[in-house]
């Protein structure tokens, strides 16, 4: 469980720097705010980052499983045809859950 994703670990940030950003408004310090809003920036990236490259390992999954269905189509394979369709869905589920 040592592992954390690098989409979780931008949310941490990103909540981090509200955190620090609303103290500081709280405060009145307006360099704390600053770096709690930058902080919070940063960490919205690091999501979008993370997200994109697992749209593209979708992608990715969608085309292998796409052609393995088709070979298995070519060759009456019915369990590569089977197993190319639940790639295929599955890069597409990775795909939609990382908008």
């Amino acid at each position: 469980m040592g592992h954390v994703s690098k989409r979780t670990e931008g949310k941490a940030e990103e909540i981090g720097g509200k955190i620090k950003g609303a103290v500081g408004k709280m405060l009145g310090n307006k360099q704390m705010e600053a770096e709690g809003k930058g902080k919070e920036l940063k960490g919205e990236a690091k999501q979008e980052v993370a997200k994109a490259g697992e749209r593209t390992k979708g992608a990715v999954e969608q085309i292998a499983g796409k052609t393995k269905h088709f070979v298995g189509e070519v060759f009456d394979n019915e369990q590569m045809k089977l197993e190319g369709k639940a790639k295929e869905l599955k890069g597409k589920a990775r795909e939609a859950g990382n908008r």
